[in-house]
């Protein structure tokens, strides 16, 4: 199944807000009904592709000479414009499709995707890899090569097998293009599994993962998909770069490291090897309630610095844990009983015996810390729910509110400030806009230096709601990088956080990417502004000395 064109996941499992939520909508923000309906997808004005025939015939001979896997036809080319941000679905839902691929090429192995790297370059085409298309970040939109149209969606979909499990070392070799649910199935029938769960878990693909950086829900007890990695396989358009000879080395600077977070604009992942873990006997989640948010950061802190470490854990503040946002399908149930104080979320995965202890001891920190033991209904919810947030959007925007999320990360004694610069600059903005919001925030990925913060904004539309956004995300990002955090902790940096990126980077940084970029992609092909602004190669000179 596609991902629902304009909006997300499956369209059967759309969420009706409750009245408390909708009424909070209306009076406390002014939110206003839709004026009109989204535009059906039949009714998308798609811009003609600009592939000639010449570049289709090199495509379709990359795939196998299969014109089935060269699509040019409205509905796909639809299906692959854009990701996820609320930007993004809300120009789908106005009709917008102005930036709609030339074509949708879906090769089914490493050495089609050469070969598709050589025709795009052969008849000067960008191209940009497309997992599970769930970026929100305008990862999937590269910009330049005459035209915004001029580039290639390389759909990795056919691109989903378990290439290999060693379970002596206990590693797992995945193509890019294996649907998480799916590879977890998989490794499951052998006894293992991967252990990372983000909220994009149900659609998103093992090779973006990858590019991004993913961080899962569960990255206090498995760790994030970057620590995961072993070994990838990337194929530019100057050949293959193999990388992960052992677990560990001393043999120069990490080449994985280098691969991973790249977003596509060095390469295209065709698979990746991952460390697997046996499949945990136990899974418990719980609550517990703290006065406040800055208690309940505190004890993360402690059990993130000294132990045990909970698989799971995560804090919401006083505006979430109100409104219920960490259980979304129990949203608005807090309004109603005006549950008070913060909300944390505390799992544990393991055998029977290591679960009991470290959430005993876990919990006798907790209460230390000023922890009321809530029971395991909040956490249970949470975990039914975890992947349903991004269904309650879509019926945010239906009912005519503007939401959206932002991340960012710092180390543990620069959270205070940061999380009050970030939420003083979306509040203010979008006050002074006329659209008083609800800004909300949690802390859901814990480390023993630092932590995440995860915003949630909420308000009315205001006449022109793409603007209307974009001063406030360009508040926010200002604000991030003046409290010192950085610019995405897992989100990613696309086209949308570049700019941004390149100041926390910093000049001697950008050359030294910049540089990599040239080398393995000199003719700019690749993701062309995603991750690096301008990225299209100078003129090539030639000197030639005696």
């Amino acid at each position: 199944m596609d991902m629902l064109w304009n909006g997300w996941g499956d369209p059967a499992r759309a969420t009706p807000l409750p009245d408390t939520v909708t009424g909070v909508l209306r009076e406390l923000l002014g939110v206003k009904p839709r004026d009109t309906a989204p535009v059906p997808l039949e009714k998308i004005g798609v811009p003609a592709s600009p592939l000639d025939d010449a570049a289709r015939r090199a495509l379709e001979t990359a795939v196998g000479d299969r014109p089935e896997r060269v699509r040019t036809d409205a509905e796909t080319r639809v299906r692959h414009t854009r990701g996820k941000s609320t930007p993004d679905l809300l120009r789908m839902r106005t009709g917008d499709a102005a930036d709609a691929p030339a074509a949708v090429v879906l090769p089914d192995g490493h050495d089609e995707v050469l070969a598709v790297l050589d025709a795009c370059a052969r008849h000067g085409l960008a191209l940009a890899p497309f997992g599970g298309g769930t970026s929100v970040v305008g990862g999937l939109a590269p910009e330049g090569r005459s035209g915004p149209a001029r580039f290639v969606a390389l759909d990795l979909r056919h691109m989903n097998r378990l290439l290999d499990l060693d379970e002596v070392s206990r590693t797992a070799t995945l193509q890019p293009g294996l649907r998480a649910p799916e590879a977890e199935a998989l490794l499951a029938e052998r006894g293992y599994t991967l252990g990372h769960f983000p909220q994009s878990y149900e659609w998103a693909t093992i090779g973006g993962f990858a590019a991004t950086r993913s961080s899962g829900q569960a990255s206090a007890g498995y760790g994030r998909f970057d620590e995961m990695v072993l070994g990838l396989t990337l194929a530019t358009p100057e050949g293959a770069l193999d990388t992960g000879r052992a677990p560990r080395s001393a043999a120069g600077p990490d080449l994985r490291q280098l691969v991973l977070g790249s977003e596509g604009a060095f390469g295209v992942i065709t698979s990746v090897t991952v460390r697997v873990r046996p499949l945990p006997e136990v899974r418990r989640h719980e609550g517990w309630r703290f006065a406040s948010f800055d208690a309940g950061a505190a004890a993360l802190r402690r059990l993130a610095q000294d132990g045990p470490r909970p698989t799971v854990l995560r804090l919401s503040d006083e505006t979430e844990t109100l409104i219920g946002l960490a259980r979304p399908d129990a949203i608005g149930a807090s309004l109603e009983r005006q549950d008070a104080g913060c909300l944390a979320v505390v799992g544990f995965e393991g055998t029977g015996e290591d679960t009991t202890h470290r959430r005993e001891r876990a919990a006798a920190v907790l209460r230390e810390c000023g922890g009321t033991f809530a029971g395991d209904e909040p956490g249970e919810r949470w975990a039914h729910g975890r992947y349903s947030a991004p269904y309650l959007r879509d019926s945010l925007l239906d009912a005519g509110a503007l939401a959206e999320t932002l991340e960012t990360a710092t180390y543990w004694s620069k959270i205070p400030a940061l999380y009050a610069a970030v939420r003083d600059a979306l509040t203010g903005t979008l006050t002074e806009a006329g659209t008083p919001p609800l800004v909300m925030c949690h802390i859901s990925h814990v480390y023993e230096n630092g932590a995440s913060l995860y915003f949630t904004v909420v308000s009315a539309q205001g006449e022109d709601p793409l603007a209307h956004w974009s001063r406030a995300k360009h508040a926010a990002n200002e604000a991030i990088l003046t409290a010192g955090g950085t610019i995405t902790h897992h989100h990613g940096v696309g086209t949308d956080h570049r700019d941004w990126y390149v100041r926390e980077a910093g000049p001697l940084g950008v050359a030294a990417l910049r540089a990599v970029k040239r080398s393995l992609d000199p003719a700019g092909l690749l993701s062309p502004g995603v991750l690096l602004p301008g990225d299209r190669p100078a003129p090539t000179t030639h000197s030639h000395h005696p």
